[in-house]
């Protein structure tokens, strides 16, 4: 059974308690660190809306603010590498609220000792990342920490973006009976990572799927499509990214497992190294919430896109198995896509 973690109903905090995150967050652990410890420090309506950026109103505009953290390990991987996989994270939050990206800023913490070469193949991934998107990075930070303390490089990077007028994009607006669409197949990014971290050579090899999703969301909207929700399938995978919308739309859904597109090398990957590729991780891969009645529509307009070439409608939200996501398998029967405790793969973003 799921367990919720309501800030109305924290779990008490055991004494000398320690955060307990050994496989890098994305799972039950992380929500439940964030419902005991942030939440109730820092409750207020826009943190309320369990959403991948903040809505605020400011001036009578409409703005969406986001912030994350990148710290993958290696920095460079096949189809991306840390410098674009922070701006693209940050652009696709923002994205997710329905917003297009204004300016981005950028920490910078780096180790003593770090190689001046690679710093600047990471900034000017950086800066190619941004102008792909439209946004501009404005601000930033650098802090030089003692050898052995950063593991080379993280990077943290904010992002504010205009919320277009009559857009409301948020967990809160899922109904039952809206339709769940994948933009395109799960787990590329998880395993390219894991291929070059560990030295695996698959006979399929894949890339990440590291893609800016601006695009897509802006060709939903203008299309005037009743989007609902939408939440990259990042730390966690497709699965958690279902579960986190159940649980704060409380909410059932249910997926149709033959429709989850994974491609060969993912698939064959997984069934080698024991990992379900609904838990692997994606980071140019969105779910879309939307109204039945856009469903086909919405498909086509996605499809219409390079980076949506492959949405599939992978599953329906229902009033049955509140809080849950429920796989219906390829032989008719259904299990669980519960949140993991932690994470298959740490250090993927």
């Amino acid at each position: 059974m799921t367990t919720r973690f309501d800030a109305s109903c924290p779990v008490p905090l055991a004494p000398d308690e320690r955060v307990q995150l050994a496989h890098g967050g994305g799972g039950r652990l992380t929500r439940q660190l964030i419902e005991r410890v942030f939440v109730p420090a820092f409750d207020n309506p826009a943190l309320a809306a369990r959403h991948d950026s903040a809505v605020l109103t400011l001036g009578g505009q409409r703005v969406a603010f986001t912030t994350d953290g990148y710290v993958v390990q290696p920095r460079t991987f096949p189809g991306g590498d840390v410098g674009a996989l922070a701006v693209y994270g940050t652009v696709n939050d923002l994205a997710m609220a329905g917003a297009r990206s204004a300016a981005l800023s950028a920490a910078f913490i780096l180790e003593e000792g770090f190689a001046l070469d690679e710093l600047h193949g990471v900034v000017a991934s950086m800066r190619d990342a941004a102008a792909a998107c439209g946004a501009t990075l404005v601000t930033g930070d650098t802090k030089v920490v003692d050898r052995g303390k950063a593991d080379g490089l993280f990077v943290v990077t904010s992002g504010v973006g205009l919320v277009p007028p009559g857009v409301d994009v948020r967990p809160a607006r899922v109904r039952p009976g809206d339709a769940v669409l994948l933009s395109g197949d799960v787990g590329r990014h998880g395993i390219a990572v894991l291929s070059v971290r560990d030295g695996l050579a698959f006979e399929s090899p894949v890339e990440s799927d590291c893609a800016p999703l601006d695009g897509l969301v802006a060709g939903l909207l203008d299309a005037g499509i009743d989007v609902h929700c939408l939440r990259d399938a990042t730390r966690g995978g497709l699965a958690t990214a279902l579960n986190e919308i159940a649980l704060d739309a409380r909410v059932g859904v249910e997926v149709d497992e033959a429709r989850v597109p994974i491609c060969d090398g993912v698939a064959a990957a997984c069934e080698l190294l024991g990992l379900d590729p609904h838990y692997v991780a994606c980071e140019g891969r969105m779910v879309a919430f939307v109204a039945a009645d856009d469903a086909g529509r919405a498909l086509d307009v996605l499809r219409g896109h390079a980076l949506g070439a492959g949405a599939e409608r992978i599953g329906t939200v229902t009033t049955e198995s509140v809080g849950r996501v429920v796989l219906r398998t390829r032989v008719g029967t259904h299990r669980l896509l519960d949140l993991l405790s932690g994470e298959q793969l740490p250090r993927i973003c």
